[in-house]
């Protein structure tokens, strides 16, 4: 019962920090604005400071106590990632040659006021960036399991304690400030009141395309755990609200392991591993989101849908490129803009409507990532489960 109603609580701080972000930026003279953005760029840097060690905090211990099948089990999470990403963005591919030619799309997108220059922007940079704490915690987690250092394993333990106190007592509570920031910006520039009518049709199908693909994940989950996939997304609804605000999967990974820890499920160890993991290399959401997108713009700008064999060559690189990509706002389509320009030929113009209406919708894309990892985290219970029932740790929570 404290548990959800701490859940709660937490849902009803982002909702109201949205809210007031929004007003502030529709009402803020630019003196003020320089003032929020210099809040959003500090509040920004200490949230994101704090991600790698997260990563290292959660993933390392939690492959150490998988013990001999930690191999397996990263092998295992990164291609359930893959086959997610892959089959999200053929699914909104599907959807692509359906509906798209039916719709009816606005061009023309007005210029967004510049937002402010922060007063001093006060860098803190990451000690080693998000993939090299993977590769770290990857390294540090199969090395202690495989050579059985129990001391080393105790340290990491003691490590993820540190980590969680940090995480509760300086990340989230600075979360809903930072999200009311965010979007003070957006409201600022005009992304709200100006951009998004423009693309209202095809981002209320992204969002659409988001809820269907959860659903297909949350089901096959559900399938192969045995476990109530509602026992889980139940919990979801905070981390979703702050992948909303923060638009960034690495930002929400804090509050998505808290919303995960409340379930009895799935076992603590796989928690602990496959969220952190799939944090980095599970995008289903933003992939589903881009290959709608640039079929779309597509067919604004060129008057015609890519060729399904460039399609199908962009879908399953995409998936690659999802899995590299950083948990950062934009990570997705930035990392893949090589495959946009290469595989399907865009021009400049191209490449500046899909950046734009991907900013527009970033945040739910963002939140279909997040919410997604404990799917992908029931998958795994299930084959571990199943057969690695030898590995009496990872089974028993």
């Amino acid at each position: 019962m404290a548990k959800a109603k701490e859940g709660g609580n937490l849902i009803i701080k982002l909702l109201v920090s949205i809210f007031i972000g929004i007003v502030l930026g529709l009402v803020a003279p630019k003196n003020l604005m320089v003032a929020i953005v210099s809040i959003k760029y500090f509040l920004g840097q200490i949230i994101l400071f704090t991600i790698p060690l997260v990563i290292v905090g959660f993933i390392a211990p939690a492959i150490a106590e998988l013990k001999t099948n930690a191999s397996k089990f990263m092998s295992i999470t990164v291609l359930l990632a893959y086959l997610s990403s892959v089959g999200a963005a053929a699914f909104a591919m599907i959807s692509g040659y359906a509906i798209i030619p039916h719709l009816s799309i606005a061009t023309n997108i007005e210029n967004l006021r510049e937002l402010p220059a922060a007063i001093i922007e006060l860098s803190v940079p990451q000690i080693f960036s998000v993939m090299s704490a993977l590769v770290l915690a990857l390294m540090l987690g199969i090395a202690t399991a495989n050579t059985k250092a129990e001391f080393f394993r105790n340290l990491l333990s003691e490590f993820q304690k540190i980590v969680l106190y940090i995480v509760q007592n300086i990340v989230i509570p600075i979360l809903p400030v930072f999200i009311a920031t965010t979007f003070a910006g957006l409201a600022y520039e005009g992304s709200i009141t100006k951009q998004l009518p423009v693309f209202i049709e095809i981002i209320l199908l992204v969002i659409l395309g988001h809820l269907i693909w959860l659903t297909v994940l949350y089901t096959i989950g559900g399938i192969i755990s045995g476990i109530n996939p509602l026992n889980v997304v139940k919990h979801y609804g905070p981390a979703y609200m702050t992948a909303v605000g923060t638009m960034s999967s690495a930002a929400t990974l804090p509050v998505a392991l808290r919303c995960i820890h409340k379930n009895e499920d799935i076992p603590r160890h796989i928690q602990d591993f496959v969220i952190p993991m799939c944090n980095t290399v599970h995008l289903c959401g933003s992939v589903l989101t881009e290959t709608f997108f640039v079929m779309a713009v597509s067919k604004i700008i060129y008057g015609t849908l890519p060729p399904l064999v460039q399609m199908i060559t962009f879908i399953f690189l995409l998936g690659l490129f999802g899995v590299a990509a950083p948990g950062v706002p934009g990570g997705t389509v930035m990392a893949s803009l090589g495959l946009i320009t290469g595989v399907l030929g865009f021009n400049d113009a191209g490449v500046a409507m899909v950046l734009s209406i991907f900013a527009l919708q970033d945040s739910f894309g963002t939140a279909c990532n997040v919410t997604g990892d404990a799917a992908i985290a029931m998958m795994v219970t299930g084959i571990a489960k199943k057969y690695m029932k030898d590995e009496g740790s990872v089974i028993h929570a």
